[in-house]
C-alpha cells in the first residue's frame, strides 16, 4: 500500500511538473510569434513607403494606429474612432464619437498607455471605463497613419477578402493623397501554383502609382502580362543597366492608368485582391475625411 501510494505521489509530481514546463513552454512560443507578426507587420509597412536598404526609414518614422469601433447606445448607433492625441511629451488616447452621418457627438479621454494599446483585451478594458452599460462596444477594424517630421507619409490599411477557398490578408498603402503606394499579401490558403503567385511581384506591383480617380474603375483584364511590363515589375530581379531612368519613366507612364493583368488560369484569385483593395482604398478614403473634418472642426489634436 505504500509503495502504492509512493509511486502515485512521485506520478503526480512528475505530471504538475511536466505541465508546468508544457505551459511556460507555450507562453514563451507564443510571445515569439506575436513578436514575430509584429515583425513581420512592421518590415512589410515600413517596405510599403518605399524603405528599404538603399532607401533607410527616417529615424523619426512612426506608425499611429487608429481602431474604429461600433457603438450602440439602446436603439441607437455611433461610430468611435480611438485616435493617439498629442499630450504634452506623452501619447495619450481619446474616443471620438460621430452619428452614422459623420457628425461629432463627443469625445472621451481612454485611460491607457502607447505600449498597451495594440493589444485587443488592453483596449477593450480601457473602454469599458468611459463607455459604461448601457453603452455597447465591438471592434470594427483599424488603420494606421505613418508620419516623419510632423507630417504624414501615408496611410497602411489591413484587410482580408474573400479568396478562391479562404479570405486572403493583406496591407494596403496609400499616399496623402490617397494614391496607392503598394500591396503586400501577408497570408492566404490559394492554390499552390497558380492563386498562390498573388504573392508574386509582378501581381502586387501592378497597383503601385494608381490614382484614386483609377480606383474607381479598375478591373482585372485576361491578357497576357507584356515581357518587358513584367521585368519591371519585378523589381528585385533589376540587375545593373536593365533600365535606365527614362526607361521606367515610359512604362509608369504607359501603365499608369492600365488595368490589372490577371495571373494566368487564376481569374479569380486575381479579381478577389483587386475588388478587395479597391473597396479597402474606397472606403477608408471617405471615413478619414470624415474623421479629419471632425477632428479639425473640434479642434482635437490628433497626433498625425
Amino acid at each position: 500500500m505504500k509503495e502504492i501510494i509512493k509511486i502515485t505521489f512521485a506520478l503526480t509530481i512528475s505530471c504538475m511538473i511536466a505541465a508546468s514546463a508544457m505551459g511556460l513552454t507555450y507562453t514563451v512560443t507564443a510571445k515569439a510569434k506575436k513578436h514575430n507578426h509584429h515583425m513581420n507587420v512592421y518590415n512589410a509597412m515600413v517596405g510599403l513607403l518605399g524603405f528599404g536598404e538603399e532607401n533607410p526609414a527616417p529615424s523619426d518614422l512612426k506608425f499611429l494606429h487608429v481602431y474604429r469601433y461600433i457603438v450602440e447606445d439602446g436603439d441607437k448607433k455611433f461610430l468611435g474612432y480611438m485616435v493617439p492625441v498629442e499630450k504634452g511629451s506623452e501619447e495619450a488616447y481619446e474616443m471620438v464619437l460621430m452619428d452614422l452621418e459623420g457628425n461629432f457627438v463627443e469625445k472621451l479621454e481612454v485611460p491607457i498607455s502607447a505600449e498597451k494599446v495594440e493589444e485587443d483585451l488592453d483596449r477593450a478594458k480601457a473602454l469599458q471605463e468611459v463607455l459604461a452599460p448601457p453603452k455597447t462596444f465591438s471592434y470594427a477594424d483599424s488603420s494606421v497613419v505613418a508620419t516623419s517630421g510632423g507630417k504624414r507619409l501615408g496611410y497602411v490599411m489591413p484587410g482580408k477578402f474573400p479568396g478562391f477557398r479562404t479570405f486572403i490578408h493583406a496591407l494596403v498603402a496609400m499616399d496623402p493623397k490617397f494614391e496607392l503606394l503598394g500591396l503586400e499579401v501577408m497570408e492566404h490558403e490559394e492554390d499552390a501554383g497558380l492563386g498562390k503567385n498573388i504573392e508574386e511581384e509582378y501581381f502586387k506591383n501592378q497597383f503601385k502609382g494608381k490614382t484614386y480617380e483609377k480606383l474607381q474603375t479598375l478591373k482585372v483584364v485576361k491578357k497576357p502580362l507584356p515581357v518587358e511590363y513584367k521585368k519591371y515589375l519585378e523589381e528585385s530581379k533589376w540587375e545593373e543597366g536593365m533600365f535606365t531612368e527614362e526607361d521606367i519613366a515610359e512604362i509608369r507612364k504607359q501603365y499608369k492608368d492600365a488595368d490589372i493583368y490577371a495571373i494566368t488560369a487564376s481569374t479569380i484569385s486575381s479579381k478577389a485582391v483587386t475588388d478587395g483593395v479597391k473597396i479597402l482604398a474606397k472606403k477608408f478614403a471617405y471615413r478619414i475625411g470624415k474623421l479629419d473634418s471632425v477632428l479639425k472642426k473640434e479642434e482635437i489634436h490628433a497626433a498625425f
